[in-house]
C-alpha cells in the first residue's frame, strides 16, 4: 500500500492537481482582501478555503504514511508541513499576525514544482560566494557616506546630515530611484562637481557590484543544474547497470533451461 501511495503522491497528474489547489487557494486568500467581494461571498469563500485547508492535511498525512521517516530528513518536506501546520493554527486573540500568514501556501509552489526547486537551490548555494560581495558593497557603502556627509551635509542636512542619512541617500541613488533630478542635480547647484562623485559610486555599486551578484548567482544555478543532470545520468547508468544484469541473469537461465530440455 506504501509503495503504490508513493507512486501515487510522486505522479505527475498529482503534482499538477496540487498545483492547481495552490493556484486556487492563492486567488481566494486574495479575494478575501477586498471587503466588497468578502461582503458579498465571505462565508462561500471561507468554506473553499477550508476545504482546501482539509486537502493540504489530508496529503501531508499521506506523505507521512508513505515516506515513513524519509518525509521528515527532506527540506522540502519539512518546508510544506510547517507552512500546513501554520494554517492550523487558530488566527484569534495573540495569534492574529498569523492570519497574514497564510499565504505563505502559495509558496508551496516552490516545492511541488522541480524548476522552482531548481532555482531556489541555486540561490541558496550562491549565499557562501556573495558573502564576499556584501562585505566589498558595505565598504563602498561607508566610503562614500563619510564622503557625502563632509561634502554635502551642512547644505542637505535631510540627505547627507549624518552617516545614517547619507546611506539611505546612496542607497537611493544605487537603486536609480529619482537618482537624477531628485538628489544629484539640487545638489550640483550648490556643488557644481558633486557629479564627480556621484557618477563613479552610481558607476561601482549599480553597474560593477551588482553585476558581481548576478554574476554569482547565475554561476551557482549553473552548477546546480549540472549537479541535477549528473544526478540524473547516474540514476539512468544505475537503472541500466541494473536491467543489463537481470537480462544476463535471464539469459543464463535459458541457457540452463535448454541444456536441461537436451539432456532429458
Amino acid at each position: 500500500m506504501r509503495q503504490r501511495l508513493v507512486a501515487l503522491l510522486s505522479s505527475r497528474r498529482w503534482e499538477q492537481t496540487i498545483i492547481a489547489v495552490i493556484v486556487i487557494n492563492s486567488i481566494i486568500l486574495g479575494l478575501e482582501t477586498e471587503p466588497g467581494i468578502m461582503a458579498a461571498y465571505g462565508p462561500l469563500l471561507h468554506i473553499v478555503d477550508t476545504v482546501i485547508l482539509g486537502i493540504f492535511v489530508v496529503e501531508i498525512a499521506l506523505r507521512i504514511f508513505a515516506f515513513g521517516p524519509r518525509f521528515f530528513r527532506d527540506p522540502w518536506s519539512l518546508f510544506d508541513f510547517a507552512v500546513v501546520a501554520i494554517a492550523l493554527i487558530p488566527a484569534a486573540g495573540p495569534f492574529q499576525v498569523l492570519r497574514a500568514l497564510r499565504i505563505l501556501r502559495v509558496l508551496r509552489l516552490i516545492s511541488v514544482m522541480p524548476a522552482l526547486r531548481r532555482v531556489v537551490g541555486g540561490l541558496i548555494a550562491a549565499l557562501p560566494g556573495m558573502s564576499s560581495i556584501v562585505v566589498l558593497m558595505a565598504m563602498l557603502f561607508y566610503v562614500a557616506a563619510v564622503m557625502a556627509t563632509n561634502l554635502f551635509g551642512d547644505t542637505f542636512p535631510d540627505w547627507f546630515g549624518h552617516l545614517g542619512a547619507s546611506l539611505y541617500t546612496l542607497f537611493q541613488v544605487m537603486t536609480l530611484e529619482s537618482w537624477s533630478m531628485g538628489i544629484v542635480r539640487p545638489v550640483m547647484e550648490a556643488y557644481p562637481y558633486a557629479w564627480m562623485f556621484f557618477v563613479p559610486f552610481i558607476l561601482l555599486s549599480t553597474y560593477a557590484v551588482l553585476n558581481l551578484f548576478i554574476g554569482v548567482i547565475v554561476a551557482a544555478m549553473q552548477e546546480e543544474t549540472e549537479a541535477t543532470a549528473t544526478a540524473d545520468r547516474q540514476t539512468l547508468h544505475e537503472d541500466s547497470a541494473l536491467m543489463l544484469s537481470e537480462i544476463r541473469a535471464l539469459r543464463e537461465e535459458v541457457t540452463a533451461l535448454r541444456k536441461q530440455i537436451d539432456r532429458s
